[in-house]
């Protein structure tokens, strides 16, 4: 029984290490750039995209709370 575990052990790390670098070459594009986003950012519009950004998750992180208290605020109005 010892035996089988020693004797697995380094075919079990061989096939990490081969999953591993089969999971990272699929992460480069053809022209073996690596790119960690969906989309392309703006060359010189960094500033501009930040700040659509903020707004975007700021109105999405902000809707729980209007819900809340427009259903507080209806909830008041009938008692």
């Amino acid at each position: 029984m010892l035996a089988q575990l020693i004797r697995s052990a380094p075919r079990q790390q061989t096939l990490v290490r081969a999953r591993a670098i089969h999971a990272s070459a699929s992460a480069r594009s053809a022209h073996g750039h690596y790119h960690h986003l969906p989309f392309q950012l703006p060359g010189d519009k960094k500033a501009a995209f930040g700040a659509k950004l903020m707004v975007y998750l700021s109105v999405g992180f902000s809707i729980p709370f209007i819900a809340s208290y427009y259903q507080l605020k209806k909830s008041a109005g009938a008692a």
